[in-house]
């Protein structure tokens, strides 16, 4: 499976988890790794749909505008967003939440077939739980 991590979350943060993904033949990579980090999202969001067999996790709302949403839903993406949360966190601690997560979101991931949208929330608790968004 193929992780791409969005602008709005560090490179060096991708660059880890894809060395912790590696023992599970999964690979994460930053949008910078594959794209001009100017690049508007509906165009890599259409490339990965080209593509195929991406999973985007972002901490984007992708509420720029209809155009957007329209993109994510007929590129048929699985996409994983971090709660508003997450936004008031240190570099430190949304690195550890996020591996925290991980296997959680490689789970469900690996559940799902085809597009599907989700919210990663801060709190992790005893039962994690995703949220559905809807694009």
């Amino acid at each position: 499976m193929k992780f791409l991590l969005d602008n709005n979350l560090p490179a060096p943060l991708a660059r880890a988890l894809n060395e912790l993904s590696l023992p599970h033949d999964h690979t994460v990579i930053h949008l910078t790794e594959k794209f001009a980090q100017n690049t508007s999202d509906i165009t890599w969001i259409q490339a990965l749909h080209q593509e195929g067999g991406w999973v985007v996790i972002s901490q984007d709302k992708f509420n720029k505008g209809d155009l957007e949403k329209r993109a994510i839903r007929e590129a048929g993406l699985l996409v994983f967003c971090l709660a508003k949360h997450w936004n008031r966190e240190s570099y430190w601690n949304k690195a550890h939440n996020l591996v925290r997560w991980w296997p959680k979101i490689i789970q469900q991931s690996e559940l799902i077939s085809g597009s599907g949208a989700f919210r990663v929330p801060w709190k992790y608790g005893h039962a994690p739980k995703f949220e559905p968004v809807q694009f």
